[in-house]
């Protein structure tokens, strides 16, 4: 079965530009992705000339200034991408975790580390990750343990990461360490480790998920790794360079969770029209309707909710709160809903020919990683005891 695209009026913060733009995307989803997609989910990866074909399309760092070689707009052309490969049916490639580790160099990287990385970043020649999560410390970033110590010139870096997105193909990869135990939140650092070539680097073949088989998640281990000190972007402010970031990590995921929400119902819409039960199509049982109601009230009001966090995203005042709001809220609407539609296809609903059964394994994820939303919880909780 084929999935839908689903239609809905223009986000405000989209221009001409952006659905002009759209066009684009949607022809290279259509060309690079769709074509490849099985063989990808079947091998468990994207090919690795997929990360050049997006670069060469204009699809990365679209929101990276034109000096450093990226479209130089704003957060609503990244947004576009990932509405169009939701909608496709295909729950991205690591692209999100790709352009923030790009951001992270733009943002707190100096000149010359610009100049180095950005530009790659941007045309797909380097392939970025982010390496935060170890086998003992999921959301709480305060209890990794991978060490960099600075030994003259070089940090000898030593530790196992887990999780990580784009683990198989990353050859420029932001790496959390701790450069100073005893020094609290300031003890912890970002490495930019280029591992081409890097003595004492190894990764694991993809590990095994229940959803988004396309995308490639490793181990990554490091045993006395020597790490350049020019590879630092700022001595134990790795912490806060990260909370930093995390609204836009965050909005990135919320709008994953809508768009692939939306491409649901609108799935499901089509099967209940012509899905024939007790005589009537399922779209004249009651049950059906009002579960497909619950669905696209849901998918409406968080469209609207990701809508604004996009808009502040582009003028800048997305605040923590905020994006932990709708990361966790938008993703748990994600899993729930596509629960509710995938039991009005029956028995087909378990049939991964269907895009639901697909969606539905992929939404999974959503509610844990970029910080699981109980931390999302957690962290709109402590904003109520401040108030």
């Amino acid at each position: 079965m084929t999935a839908i695209r689903p239609t809905r009026s223009r986000s405000p913060w989209a221009s001409d530009e952006h659905e002009l733009f759209r066009e684009t995307a949607r022809a290279w989803v259509e060309s690079e992705i769709l074509p490849n997609d099985e063989r990808w989910q079947e091998r468990g990866y994207v090919d690795a000339e997929l990360w050049r074909s997006a670069g060469e399309a204009g699809l990365l760092g679209t929101d990276v200034p034109a000096e450093h070689g990226g479209l130089g707009g704003d957060f609503g052309f990244e947004c576009v991408i990932y509405e169009e490969l939701l909608h496709a049916g295909f729950a991205c490639f690591g692209k999100g975790v790709h352009e923030i580790a790009t951001h992270y160099v733009l943002e707190y990287g100096n000149d010359a580390q610009r100049a180095a990385w950005v530009p790659p970043l941007v045309r797909g020649e380097l392939v970025g990750a982010i390496a935060m999560t170890e086998p003992g410390a999921g959301s709480d970033l305060r209890g990794i343990s991978t060490s960099a110590v600075l030994d003259g010139d070089h940090y000898i870096v030593n530790g196992t990461k887990t999780f990580i997105t784009n683990g198989l193909h990353a050859n420029l990869i932001c790496l959390v360490t701790r450069t100073d135990p005893g020094a609290g939140s300031q003890g912890y650092t970002l490495l930019m480790v280029e591992t081409d070539g890097l003595e004492g680097f190894t990764r694991v073949k993809p590990l095994h998920k229940v959803g988004q088989h396309a995308q490639d998640t490793c181990e990554l281990y490091f045993q006395d790794c020597r790490i350049p000190a020019t590879a630092s972007l700022g001595e134990g402010k790795g912490l806060y360079h990260l909370m930093e970031q995390l609204p836009y990590e965050r909005t990135v995921v919320a709008i994953m969770a809508v768009a692939a929400l939306e491409r649901v119902i609108a799935d499901t819409v089509a099967y209940a029209r012509t899905r024939h039960a007790f005589g009537k199509p399922l779209m004249a049982l009651q049950n059906t309707r009002f579960k497909l109601a619950e669905a696209h009230t849901a998918a409406t009001i968080g469209r609207v909710f990701v809508d604004h966090c996009v808009t502040r995203v582009i003028d800048g005042t997305l605040d923590t709160v905020t994006a932990s709001m709708a990361k966790w809220w938008l993703t748990d609407q994600q899993w729930r809903q596509i629960d509710e539609c995938l039991q009005l296809f029956g028995g087909y609903g378990y049939m991964l020919e269907y895009p639901v059964a697909r969606a539905f394994l992929d939404a999974r994820i959503q509610t844990i990683y970029a910080g699981s939303n109980e931390i999302m919880k957690e962290i709109v909780a402590r904003s109520l005891d401040h108030e």
